[in-house]
């Protein structure tokens, strides 16, 4: 379908999603949500793309946050539908098979910071700002962040972050762990494609399954997470990926991996 508020671009294996509504600081509406989760059933599915990005446009906000002008005359009941969207969106984002990257330039507040607790890395640029600042609205955070957000930096700083409403900055995402590097917002695209290169020249299958058991292994105690992986890890001396990879180390050459 053609999207109102999203561009999306494809460069050799990796496709940068745009949240694009640069006069509302890409504020998270109804229809961008329902833009977002089509585009990742699709690129799910789509063979060209390899490593996904996701970047708001403009260079001062990654995602403001929900549009508050459109929630503020909302229901108990239709806020709590919009809530259920954003969960199936952010769901859809982190149950991706394909690594997804949140190239994090300005705010990622609310919303916005909720998205990128869905992708799988963040890198931040020097003038990003993240935060929760629901609380400062009289509501909680509705996608997901009373949750991420505390299963990546833990209960303490969450509750904090989270209660307080206070933002942090790039620095600080980094030190506490939300975020896991920081560059010159000049060079955030490009540091992102990079690192989406070095996960493409990996066996694409390989990837695939270290993600899953990473992500589905938190959901379950340690010694069923470990026999998990051990069946994850059984399955890739099943691939071509596999013998190329070993073959390779062993010739002391490049591997060429074909996903397969």
């Amino acid at each position: 379908m053609p999207y109102k508020n999203l561009l999306i671009e494809n460069e050799n294996g990796i496709t940068t999603v745009i949240i694009n509504r640069p006069k509302a600081m890409n504020a998270l509406n109804e229809l961008t949500l329902i833009e977002l989760q089509d585009a990742f059933i699709h690129l799910t599915e789509d063979k060209a793309t390899q490593v996904i990005i996701i970047t708001g446009s403009g260079e001062k906000a990654f995602i403001a946050g929900a549009d508050i002008a459109a929630m503020q005359s909302l229901t108990a009941l239709e806020a709590r539908q919009f809530a259920k969207l954003g969960h199936q969106v952010m769901r859809y984002i982190e149950a991706c098979p394909k690594p997804v990257i949140a190239a994090v330039n300005g705010f990622a507040l609310g919303g916005g910071c909720e998205l990128a607790l869905g992708c799988d890395i963040r890198i931040a640029a020097d003038n990003a700002r993240f935060g929760q600042p629901e609380v400062n609205l009289g509501i909680i955070p509705g996608f997901g962040g009373t949750q991420r957000l505390a299963r990546l930096i833990g209960k303490g700083r969450a509750l904090e972050l989270i209660l307080t409403g206070n933002m942090v900055d790039a620095a600080e995402s980094y030190r506490i762990g939300l975020a896991n590097k920081i560059v010159p917002q000049e060079q955030l695209l490009e540091t992102a494609k990079q690192m989406a290169t070095t996960i493409i020249s990996k066996g694409s299958y390989a990837v695939r399954l270290a993600k899953e058991a990473v992500r589905n292994g938190l959901e379950i105690d340690l010694e069923r997470a470990n026999q998990y992986e051990s069946e994850l890890f059984g399955l890739c001396f099943a691939t071509a990926d596999q013998k190329e990879g070993m073959e390779a180390f062993l010739e002391k050459r490049q591997a060429d991996f074909k996903g397969a």
